[in-house]
């Protein structure tokens, strides 16, 4: 996988490196501070993203929630900070996982699974989320007591106004009509195909 490491200390950034050559990834590049980090994921777009927290110009927190809008990338925070809500704050701001410095090589790479798991599951909730609104914009339904004339069958609007069934429902559901005879109309209106045989 194309790996970015955004880390400010150049030492520990170094080792992250070598463990992540070590596990057999590719490096793309390292960025000092928050703000460099999120140009660089925009533009060579990598497979995951290694980000410490306590960074300077733009924090990690705050970089990660920029990536994720600008381009969003499976993110492992990687940091000596775990006092607070700070998981927390990471896991909304879109991180998949979240290390313990120093960590080791497999978990690192444990880390690396996890954060490209959840981001494929995040984004496939986000596609059937687009879904299901897009379903539910094109999805209009009448409820309520509707007043239908028992002989004609035409519908009374709210104006009070009657209109065939066909012309009301078209305005409100959006749905076009197309006509047709159903077997008992058939029947009723022209008679059995045998009958007209006998009758001829």
């Amino acid at each position: 996988m194309r790996v970015l490491i955004a880390e400010d200390d150049s030492l520990v950034a170094e080792v992250i490196r070598a463990e992540v050559l070590h596990l057999g990834h590719e490096i793309v590049a390292h960025a000092p501070d928050g703000r460099r980090a999120v140009e660089l994921v925009c533009s060579l777009k990598p497979d995951i993203v290694l980000m410490d927290i306590q960074m300077p110009v733009l924090g990690g927190i705050e970089a990660c929630r920029a990536i994720q809008e600008c381009c969003p990338t499976p993110i492992v925070i990687v940091t000596a900070h775990t006092e607070g809500d700070v998981p927390l704050q990471a896991a909304q701001a879109g991180a998949g996982a979240y290390l313990v410095k120093p960590a080791a090589p497999e978990e690192v790479e444990r880390a690396i699974l996890i954060a490209r798991a959840r981001f494929a599951d995040l984004l496939e909730l986000k596609r059937v989320n687009a879904e299901l609104r897009d379903a539910l914009a094109h999805v209009k339904t009448l409820t309520g007591l509707l007043p239908i004339c028992c002989h004609c069958k035409k519908i009374r609007d709210d104006e009070g106004y009657w209109s065939q069934v066909e012309e009301y429902l078209t305005k409100r559901i959006e749905v076009d009509f197309t006509h047709g005879i159903c077997p008992e109309c058939i029947k009723q209106y022209y008679g059995s195909p045998r009958r007209k045989a006998d009758d001829a």
